[in-house]
Order: C-alpha cells, then structure tokens, then sequence
C-alpha cells in the first residue's frame, strides 16, 4: 500500500528512514490504536495516538502511548498555560487535514505545536498514525521529534 499522505510526504522530504504498517481498518471501532496494536501484533505502549488539544484556546499536539490516557494538567503546564482540554474535532480534522482516528503528528495542513510523552526514549522505533484510518508508519523516536519540532514531556498518565 503506497502511503502518499502528507505525513509520509513530510518523513520523505526530511530524508527521514521509516516503514509502513497497513493494516484492515473496521470502521465499527473507535479505538484506533488499539486496533493497530492488534492488527500489527505490537505492544500498545510502542503506539503512540494523536490527541489534537487546547491549551487556553490555542491548538496544540499532544502524542502519547494507546496503553495510556492524557494528563490535560500536564499538557498545560508543557506549555505554560492554565488550561487543556482536547480539541473540538471539526476544529481539529479541519488545522490537521486529517480525519479522526486518522490524524498524524506529522505534515498538518497548519503548523500545530507537538510534545510527545516522555515514554518515546523507551524505545528505539514507535509507531504513529501516517496519516489515515489503516495505516501506520515506524519511525525512530529522534525522528519523530526532528520532523515535527516536538519536545518530550510527562504528558501520560
């Protein structure tokens, strides 16, 4: 399956050294990382979601693993505000271009400022959504950081 999503667009313009995992997307779930996990045969701790968040009303990217939740106290101290809560989803498929359960922190459509849990340096590979429902890149956490301009932070609980 050819990726062509911007946010494989975005890992081949940086040079950046990845690998595609598609998989069958069910559209009766919800849980999209851990569909991944269980299509892939990967540990949930090793794929990371997207949460496209509020932090006193301005767009942020939280990137954190599926086997954990978003501590919003966390994300606003990350960014020095008051405040997070997770985005409204039209406001957040519309800065992305990505549709929900298919949003990656990678090429968005408008610039959004990501942090990525602390619990990426783990591991010498994590998965990401690349972009839509079914699919997934691998990627270097060092490079997911680069790409992005994310720094890493205690954002999961």
């Amino acid at each position: 399956m050819a990726g062509g999503t911007p946010a494989v667009i975005a890992l081949d313009k940086a040079g950046v050294r990845y690998t595609l995992h598609p998989y069958t997307h069910d559209d009766r779930v919800n849980s999209y990382g851990d569909e991944a996990a269980a299509a892939l045969g990967i540990e949930p701790r090793r794929i990371f979601k997207t949460l496209i968040s509020s932090v006193d009303g301005t767009l942020v990217c939280a990137v954190v693993p599926v086997a954990s939740t978003l501590n919003l106290k966390a994300l606003a101290a990350a960014f020095g505000g008051k405040k997070a809560e997770l985005a409204d989803p039209t406001r957040a498929q519309r800065a992305t271009g990505y549709v929900l359960g298919g949003i990656s922190p990678l090429g968005h459509k408008t610039k959004v400022p990501v942090v990525l849990d602390e619990s990426v340096a783990e591991f010498d590979t994590v998965f990401v959504s690349a972009g839509k429902r079914g699919l997934q890149v691998e990627l270097a956490p060092d490079d997911l950081a680069g790409v992005t301009g994310a720094r890493r932070e205690p954002i999961a609980n």
